[in-house]
């Protein structure tokens, strides 16, 4: 009688389970919460939240600035002219208004 080499159960058993777990890790690293996938996102919000605050920081500024303009101590009488046309409708009296 030919006797065949198997290996035994419990060493496939071993190997299988090494395997699974190797692969759940893997499959952790790239998808998982701190995951490579999660990293690309963040660091996408990260730019784009930097971007937006960019743009507040900038609209900020330019808000200061017709404020400082407006103020007492600093009057700009163009920028008056333009928000009392803007806010109160008013025109002098040598333009002619086309609507």
């Amino acid at each position: 009688m030919i006797r065949q080499n198997r290996p035994a159960m419990g060493t496939l058993l071993y190997v299988g389970g090494a395997l699974l777990l190797g692969l759940y890790f893997t499959f952790a690293a790239v998808q998982g919460d701190y995951g490579v996938f999660r990293r690309i996102e963040i660091l996408a919000e990260k730019k784009a939240l930097e971007e937006e605050l960019a743009k507040v920081e900038m609209e900020v500024a330019q808000m200061e600035n017709l404020t400082h303009r407006l103020s007492d101590s600093y009057l700009d009488l163009d920028l008056l002219d333009q928000q009392a046309r803007d806010v109160l409708g008013l025109i002098r009296s040598d333009e002619i208004v086309i609507r």
